[in-house]
C-alpha cells in the first residue's frame, strides 16, 4: 500500500467518524478547536467581529443618512430661496404689468381727450372760418358795390328772388344772385371767399334762373374769389364764366 493510499483512507475515516468524536468527547473537540482558532475563529468570536461590522455598518449609515438629511436641507433651503425669489419676480412682473396698464390706459384717455379737443377746435374754426368768409364776402361785396356805383357810375342790384320749381338747389328755394349794369350792360357777378366746382355749377344755374325768370340775357359771368379749388380748373371756361383773384382785374365798360 502506498503512502498517498494510506493517506486518502485516513483522510475518509476521519471524515466518518470526527463528527462523532466531536460529539461525545469534549476534551477532543476542545483540541480540535484551540488547533483551529489560528485559522478560523470561534462563534463569540466571530459574533463580536459580526456585531463589529454591524456596527460599522450602522454608523456608515447614520451618517450617510446624516449627510443626506444636510443635503437634503440645503436643498430645501435654496428651494425656498428660489421659491421667495420667483414670488418676488412675480410680484415684480404683476406690478409692472399693472403700471404698463395704467400707462396705457392713460395715454388712451390723453389721446381721447387730445383729439376730442382738437375735433372741438377744428369745428370752432370751421365754424369761425365760415362766419368770417361770409361776413368777409358781404363786407367785400357792400365795400365794392360802393365802389363801382359811386365811381365808375355802375347800378348794382342784389337779386332775391324764389325759385319755386327747384332749378338751381334741385328744390324750391330762395336765389341770390348780384347783378351788374353800366349802358345797358349787364354783368351777373358771385364774390365768395372760395370756389369748387360745386360752387361754380352753382353759380351758372343761379344766372340761368335769372335769364329764365326775367328774360334778360346776361353778357357777362363773374366770378371773384381769392381761391379757387385746382380740381376745378378748366370749369369756368366750359361754362363761360370769368374768374377773378382780384377786383382791379375786372373792366366794366
Amino acid at each position: 500500500m502506498t503512502m498517498s493510499t494510506l493517506t486518502q483512507e485516513l483522510r475518509d475515516r476521519l471524515r466518518q467518524e470526527l463528527p462523532d468524536w466531536l460529539r461525545e468527547d469534549p476534551e477532543f473537540r476542545q483540541w480540535i478547536l484551540n488547533l483551529a482558532r489560528g485559522e478560523f475563529a470561534d462563534r463569540r468570536e466571530t459574533e463580536s467581529r459580526f456585531d463589529r461590522l454591524l456596527d460599522e455598518l450602522r454608523r456608515d449609515r447614520e451618517a450617510q443618512e446624516r449627510k443626506w438629511e444636510e443635503q437634503n436641507r440645503k436643498w430645501d433651503e435654496q428651494n425656498r430661496k428660489w421659491d421667495e425669489q420667483n414670488r418676488k419676480w412675480d410680484e415684480q412682473s404683476r406690478k409692472s404689468d399693472e403700471k404698463w396698464a395704467e400707462q396705457v390706459a392713460e395715454n388712451h384717455r390723453l389721446h381721447e381727450e387730445v383729439m376730442a379737443m382738437a375735433d372741438r377746435l377744428d369745428r370752432k374754426i370751421g365754424a369761425l372760418g365760415a362766419r368770417w368768409g361770409l361776413l368777409s364776402e358781404t363786407a367785400f361785396r357792400d365795400g365794392l358795390a360802393a365802389i363801382l356805383e359811386k365811381s365808375f357810375d355802375v347800378e348794382v342790384i342784389n337779386i332775391n328772388d324764389y325759385d319755386d320749381e327747384g332749378l338751381v338747389f334741385g328744390r324750391p328755394d330762395q336765389v341770390e344772385l348780384d347783378i351788374l349794369i353800366k349802358n345797358g350792360l349787364l354783368i351777373a357777378c358771385e364774390i365768395k371767399s372760395s370756389m369748387d366746382k360745386a360752387g361754380l355749377y352753382t353759380f351758372s344755374r343761379k344766372v340761368d334762373f335769372y335769364e329764365r325768370k326775367h328774360r334778360r340775357k346776361a353778357n357777362r359771368r363773374l366770378v371773384i374769389t381769392p381761391f379757387l379749388d385746382p380740381r376745378a380748373a378748366g370749369l369756368p371756361e366750359k361754362l363761360g364764366i370769368e374768374v377773378y383773384a382780384d377786383p382791379k382785374q375786372v373792366a366794366v365798360e
